[in-house]
């Protein structure tokens, strides 16, 4: 069996049937490991009420942080909202859906629906406001929350290394939630640090299986943005 090659030229080409409307699943952690030059991309594409699932939607004017700025996005699904203004601004004024979820939950939703579960029991959350409307069972002595898993129309994720098959290594804090959201899109584009052919990665050395990753991109140079400079005196 012949495997596609993968590559695609640009993040503008990769992204060519991102619609209005989309749901897109983004992978970073503030602004560590974020697929910067996919969402420039998606940025300069002018797509609009995009639902963007990443664990906090950028930060400090950074990362997805730039689409809140363009007012393209029209529903948030994160964990935490400290730290971006852009998004707080916009959901105290009604403009941005906002569905909050445990990070851990967050997390799982995404792997769910990646492996094909529809939907698992947590105690997470359990007596909460994060229960309401949600179904609730004892199972083993403690209440647990249903939780539906997550998929979404388009992933956007980075890594440190990646083939043109789409096999994936990521950077030590830099793979937080990136191989979670390149799970639950059904387009999965990855841009990767560096580019290798096949047979370079060994397979102990990969992270995400270039099974879940329909496009790969080339960008060798990010902006890498500090989120708090700490140093000492």
């Amino acid at each position: 069996m012949t495997v596609p090659d993968k590559v695609f030229a640009s993040p503008d080409d990769a992204i060519f049937d991102l619609h209005d409307g989309a749901s897109v699943a983004v992978g970073g952690f503030g602004l560590c490991g974020n697929p910067e030059a996919l969402i420039r991309a998606v940025a300069a594409s002018g797509r609009r009420n995009l639902t963007i699932v990443s664990n906090n939607c950028g930060n400090q004017g950074k990362g997805l942080a730039i689409l809140l700025k363009n007012r393209q996005v029209r529903r948030v699904v994160c964990s935490f909202v400290g730290g971006n203004p852009d998004l707080e601004a916009q959901m105290l004024a009604g403009d941005v859906e906002v569905e909050l979820n445990p990070q851990g939950t967050l997390a799982e939703r995404l792997r769910a629906g990646g492996a094909g579960i529809e939907a698992f029991f947590t105690p997470t959350g359990a007596g909460t406001v994060v229960a309401e409307g949600k179904e609730v069972r004892e199972i083993g002595g403690r209440a647990c929350v249903l939780e539906t898993a997550i998929r979404t129309d388009f992933a956007l994720v980075r890594a440190a290394v990646g083939d043109r098959f789409g096999n994936l290594r990521f950077r030590r804090a830099g793979r937080n939630f990136n191989p979670l959201a390149a799970m639950a899109g059904r387009i999965t584009i990855a841009e990767v640090d560096e580019l290798v052919e096949p047979g370079r990665l060994d397979p102990d050395d990969v992270h995400l299986p270039g099974i879940f990753v329909q496009r790969v991109v080339h960008v060798p140079e990010h902006d890498d943005f500090i989120e708090y400079r700490t140093t000492r005196p």
